[in-house]
């Protein structure tokens, strides 16, 4: 992976107890609906849709879970860290 890819991916671990759960998964969701490009999240080998709260919440991302947040347009750098942050932040709970 070159310096430039690196730019579209940020790794986040999951803090809250619930971990992935609805609202949490809702909170991304929307976050990831203002995005130009798609949003994908990825545990483990699992790939999700980040403007999909369904498809989030079949990562079964637990407490202490690590995942990949991933921007396909680099237009949406500012969404990736306000996705990073609301995971490292344990979304608020």
């Amino acid at each position: 992976m070159n310096d430039h890819r690196k730019s579209f991916v940020k790794d986040a671990i999951i803090t809250n107890e619930l971990g992935l759960h609805a609202r949490s998964a809702a909170k991304i969701a929307k976050i990831a609906q203002r995005a130009t490009g798609k949003i994908w999240i990825m545990k483990d080998a699992l790939e999700a849709d980040a403007a999909s709260v369904i498809d989030i919440l079949t990562l079964e991302g637990f407490k202490g879970s690590k995942i990949t947040i991933r921007i396909e347009d680099h237009n949406d750098a500012e969404i990736l860290d306000e996705l990073e942050q609301l995971v490292s932040s344990g979304f608020g709970e």
